[in-house]
């Protein structure tokens, strides 16, 4: 311990001169306080002068005065100066991506509770907690004095005495012999001064009646060796994804098995399709119901003769189902080999109205999905637009009522956006965007402009009535915007006020759909679609996701308000897991980063209760593919047991064309039914299995 003098310090506290009083102090439970230090210590000094510099003369020193050397004349050139700033802006940036490589990855591999904006304040804090410290919200940080109450303390070992080999293993024999199905071992992760206490797990405690008599543990050659033990369940299982949780994994059926009048094109192809997942122990199938082919040429016609074919094939493998209501366009790009659009009759009402849907500002239409703007409307044939909707899900609700009864639905998804998901279409492949271009926003038709001016007006600002000007093109990058630039005009008072009426409209238009769906479809698991939009992410402005209509710019958490409505209705939320890993480089340019977006994501959704479940954005399966969705679903110690409700595989092409590696995905599945066996150095243990979700 070094002695230092208060005076040195700027303390006024004198030394207590009992040595004992002073030890006696030492022993409370409390936390003692700190001496200043860093720039506490230099704010100290500022403010007291130094005894040796009062005697000295030197008191026009502190605080920089004639005598310091802190002043001076000529300071640098001002082009000098803003070089000065460029170099520190690209180390400050140099370093933020540091940071968030490595918060990912403690979030992804070490399950800390780190907040969305974590700085590293919270990593120092959460990895200090780890160790067992205990962090004050002041940032006062001390060994914990207390511990918990299935904690078993027993008195300390000074480290000097070395452990001996012999009592390590007649203590590990002992232990073993005694109780052999619940393997305990020296927890390696500890330094030898934390070796001072026998740790049991809160399911091995003694009050639960698992060790009910003398324990070998609790021997005195065991307390001499000041080992840290703890059982082994608590630790290892996790790491190889073997839990008892279970989660089910449904294969998304290939689009196009139902041609455009409504009718199963191949059903000998189906059933061998059906027959491959089945050897997979697949728990069930996802089909979409498209509305442009259901009601494809009349409106309130609903052709469902071919889905009912297909679901009795279903049926017949005793597969479970989910079934997405697709109220979208499909194959509106250049490469799709399958084209299905919306309603012919809704195109009809569109050539004379337009305005019915998404339009940018140069004025062109997205035919993806209906504006939402319109929701309200009675522009399709004496519809609105939700009417529209609830009319379609009742109607499917009444087809296959028997299929409801049966319990062969689990679930419903409904579509709410481009690409069924909850977003705008601003990302349209027809219209030129290429990846990682930030889109456009989608409110220059005369309802949404219309809709604009009004709450424009009610704010007292009519000139705020009309949606930016500088928010640059579909393949445009935020520093080439001054709407979305490094303190653009996104984050000015009229930028706040569009995106906040930007993003409500798609809330809106989620409450509005959800509602009725909820009525159409009691007691049956509600789905909604939540995009990965991970490019654009490490700027200030996230310029992609509010293109899309979440604002979750850097200052702003754009998700868990959508997840506060989308709670009110108990929905299950499916998140689109991002693609296979891009190279460094390729991130950067993109300036994207998945990781924190996934983490962003389905922490906030489980922080708001919901259920989530995962879907897969690409097209094939490896190995490394396969842990990275595994990790993703089945999170690695998370202190709240959470993870995937059901994860569901998209595949290119129907499974028995061979395009699949059925070692990988039978791989895949096992490891989320959680019913692989696994080796240890204590030999085979299987894991339980805790069927849960649908």
């Amino acid at each position: 311990m070094h002695t230092l003098n208060n005076t040195t310090t700027g303390s006024q506290d004198p030394i207590d001169p009992n040595p004992n009083e002073q030890f006696t102090h030492r022993t409370h439970n409390h936390p003692q306080s700190r001496r200043p230090r860093g720039f506490a210590v230099a704010a100290a000094a500022s403010i007291t002068p130094i005894e040796s510099d009062v005697n000295n003369g030197n008191i026009a020193g502190i605080g920089g005065g004639e005598g310091s050397s802190g002043g001076g004349g000529g300071g640098k050139g001002k082009r000098e100066r803003e070089k000065e700033k460029e170099r520190t802006k690209l180390r400050e940036r140099h370093r933020r991506a540091i940071t968030s490589r490595m918060l990912a990855g403690l979030r992804q591999y070490g399950n800390f509770p780190l907040p969305a904006r974590a700085d590293m304040n919270d990593v120092i804090a959460a990895l200090a907690r780890e160790a067992g410290w205990s962090v004050d919200a002041d940032g006062t940080t001390y060994r914990q004095s207390h511990q918990p109450n299935h904690v078993v303390q027993f008195p300390t070992r000074s480290i000097e005495s070395p452990l001996s080999s012999s009592t390590l293993k007649n203590c590990a024999k002992a232990a073993l012999d005694c109780q052999q199905h619940s393997v305990l071992r020296i927890d390696e992760n500890l330094s030898p001064v934390s070796l001072d206490s026998v740790v049991i797990a809160e399911s091995d405690h003694p009050g639960n009646g698992r060790y009910t008599g003398a324990s070998p543990i609790t021997s005195v050659g065991c307390l001499e060796a000041n080992q840290l033990i703890q059982d082994v369940h608590s630790t290892e299982p996790r790491n190889d994804f073997t839990e008892s949780f279970y989660v089910p994994v449904y294969a998304m059926l290939p689009v196009g098995i139902i041609d455009n009048f409504g009718q199963l094109v191949d059903p000998e192809g189906v059933r061998q399709e059906l027959s491959y997942m089945k050897s997979l122990n697949v728990d069930g199938v996802v089909i979409d119901c498209w509305w442009g082919i259901v009601e494809g040429w009349n409106p309130q016609k609903y052709v469902w003769s071919g889905y009912r074919e297909l679901f009795n094939l279903i049926r017949d493998f005793k597969l479970k189902l989910q079934v997405v209501m697709a109220f979208h366009e499909y194959g509106g790009n250049a490469s799709a080999n399958v084209m299905i659009s919306l309603p012919q009759w809704v195109l009809e009402v569109g050539k004379d109205n337009p305005d019915i849907f998404f339009t940018d500002r140069e004025g062109r239409r997205n035919f993806e999905c209906l504006n939402w703007s319109i929701d309200k409307e009675r522009v399709l044939h004496g519809r609105t637009g939700i009417e529209v909707y609830f009319d379609f899900m009742r109607s499917f609700r009444s087809e296959f009522d028997d299929l409801f009864v049966e319990g062969l639905i689990a679930a419903i998804e409904i579509g709410l956006g481009a690409s069924g998901e909850l977003k705008y279409p601003s990302f349209p492949e027809r219209m030129g965007w290429i990846y990682p271009g930030i889109g456009e926003f989608q409110c220059y038709d005369k309802y949404s402009q219309s809709n604009l001016l009004k709450e424009a007006k009610s704010r007292g600002f009519a000139f705020w009535g009309k949606g930016p000007e500088n928010s640059g093109q579909y393949n445009s990058q935020p520093h080439e915007t001054g709407f979305f630039q490094e303190r653009g005009e996104y984050d000015s008072y009229y930028g706040r006020f569009f995106l906040n009426w930007y993003s409500q409209l798609l809330i809106s238009h989620a409450e509005n759909v959800l509602s009725l769906a909820n009525l159409a479809f009691e007691e049956t698991k509600i789905i909604v679609k939540i995009p990965a939009i991970y490019w654009s992410y490490k700027t200030a402005s996230h310029a992609a996701e509010l293109t899309a209509g979440y604002y979750n710019s850097s200052n702003r958490d754009g998700y868990s308000l959508i997840f506060e409505t989308l709670k009110k209705y108990s929905v299950t939320v499916k998140f689109v897991c991002p693609g296979p890993q891009m190279s460094p480089n390729e991130h950067e340019e993109a300036l994207a980063d998945p990781e924190g977006l996934s983490w962003q994501v389905i922490n906030a959704a489980w922080d708001k209760g919901l259920l989530i479940g995962g879907e897969n954005a690409i097209t094939c399966f490896d190995r490394e593919c396969c842990m990275r969705l595994i990790e993703m679903a089945k999170p690695r110690n998370h202190p709240d047991s959470y993870h995937f409700s059901f994860f569901i595989y998209r595949q290119p092409s129907p499974l028995v064309q061979g395009s699949t590696c059925f070692p990988d995905l039978d791989y895949f599945i096992k490891h989320m039914h959680g019913d692989i066996q696994r080796e240890t150095k204590f030999g085979t243990q299987n894991a339980a299995i805790e069927v849960a979700g649908f």
